[in-house]
């Protein structure tokens, strides 16, 4: 009666054992489990690929190639190499790392709070003024000067623009810039243009790509993106500074001799 309760633990540890160490395929007598086939299945899976029979059948393929690799690197001795042992260790380090990073964001997430505020303190410079203009840009004051008084005696903007402007770019267009925030022009630029009033054209502008004449066409309030439309953006950006002021942490605290 005991012998036959031994037996019967036995082939239940036993098949306790093979349940645990299931094997996707067996290479020259090293098993391939199951649970690394599932994580790649599951690296897929996150990419937005299906999980499938044939998704699986080729991981599995490659799984089993490199395997049968692996262990022929081994024959040959190449784990000994010491470049592959330092490989092998920095790509320890990186994967631990990486684990740690991703352990750090799990457990230290952005909060909806910290987000509004962050949105609440640059929405300021999402405001402002947009402007529309157009330019004639040449190359010396006194070409400019001319086409200023041309302009004034009823000649028109876009015409002179596209023959006289060295802006190519701007130039085909009759000189519209379309609508921008100052700021995103060369300073003496940019200051002219909001100085300037709807409908009205500006002296000889110097700058460092030589001298503007410009025509503003219209001015508008700045619409920026909304808090949902930046949401992402601001997450991503505050959680990149949680994880490099933890990482500072921890360097900080650490003994470097």
């Amino acid at each position: 009666m005991r012998q036959t309760k031994k037996l019967a633990l036995a082939v239940t540890l036993a098949l306790s054992a093979a349940g645990a160490f299931a094997a996707v395929a067996t290479v020259n007598g090293v098993a391939i489990p199951d649970s690394r086939l599932d994580f790649f299945v599951k690296q897929v899976a996150e990419r937005g690929q299906k999980d499938t029979p044939e998704l699986r059948a080729r991981i599995k393929e490659e799984l089993v190639r490199n395997e049968v690799l692996v262990q022929e690197a081994a024959k040959k001795g190449l784990e000994k190499n010491s470049d592959v042992q330092t490989r092998l260790e920095l790509a320890r380090q990186q994967i631990l790392v990486g684990a740690l990073v991703n352990e750090y964001v799990k457990t230290n997430p952005v909060s909806e709070a910290e987000l509004k505020k962050e949105y609440e303190r640059i929405k300021v410079n999402l405001s402002g003024k947009e402007y529309k203009a157009r330019h004639i840009l040449v190359k010396e004051e006194a070409e400019a000067k001319t086409i200023v008084a041309e302009l004034k005696k009823g000649k028109k903007f876009e015409d002179l623009a596209k023959e006289k402007s060295i802006d190519k770019g701007s130039a085909q267009n009759g000189g519209d810039l379309g609508w921008s925030n100052p700021s995103a022009f060369v300073p003496e630029f940019g200051n002219a243009l909001k100085a300037m009033q709807k409908g009205k054209l500006s002296e000889p502008v110097k700058s460092q790509f030589g001298y503007h004449i410009i025509k503003l066409d219209d001015v508008r309030d700045a619409k920026g993106p909304n808090y949902e439309e930046l949401k992402p953006e601001l997450q991503r950006e505050l959680q990149g500074q949680k994880v490099q002021n933890y990482v500072k942490g921890l360097v900080d605290k650490a003994k470097v001799q």
